[in-house]
């Protein structure tokens, strides 16, 4: 049987290396899992996390000149990967559906200057207008660096 990549099997740990472990393929064939092929987490020491004649399951992700190279870590984020695309079509049928009635209409009320004033009184009334929010402006920020309130001396 050729070995191609993405294949799985069950494969079974013969010796364990400090870069890694050899697992025996069906076949007589064996592979390396590197000690970054292992665990999702950091792995420090490959005896932690697999034991010589243990049974295991691999995905062959690569081969180089008869090097076959294995790994447990990508099994175990491709059931990740399908455990989470079940639960987002679960969550998608759960929603609520969208609101379908259209928006209320709104009317938009622009405001538009009296025709009746004349430009000198439009430019009067735009002056007292900035005055005015100029004021409130500097009374806000007084209030903010007194602390909210003015001290009677």
């Amino acid at each position: 049987m050729q070995i191609e990549v993405g294949m799985v099997f069950n494969a079974k740990i013969t010796g364990i290396t400090s870069f890694g472990a050899f697992a025996q393929l069906p076949e007589g064939k064996s592979g390396l899992i590197h000690i970054s092929e292992i665990a999702a987490e950091f792995v420090d020491d490959v005896n932690k996390h697999l034991k010589k004649g243990q049974v295991v399951k691999v995905k062959v992700i690569g081969t180089d000149n008869g090097k076959i190279s294995l790994s447990i870590k990508q099994l175990e984020s491709d059931k990740k990967k399908q455990r989470a695309q079940k639960n987002d079509k679960a969550e998608r049928k759960a929603k609520t559906p969208r609101r379908t009635a259209p928006p209320e209409e709104f009317e938009f009320v622009t405001k538009r200057p009296k025709e009746d004033l004349s430009f000198d009184d439009m430019l009067q009334k735009f002056k007292q207008d900035s005055d005015e929010k100029i004021q409130a402006l500097k009374r806000s920020n007084d209030n903010k660096r007194s602390g909210g309130y003015k001290r009677a001396y």
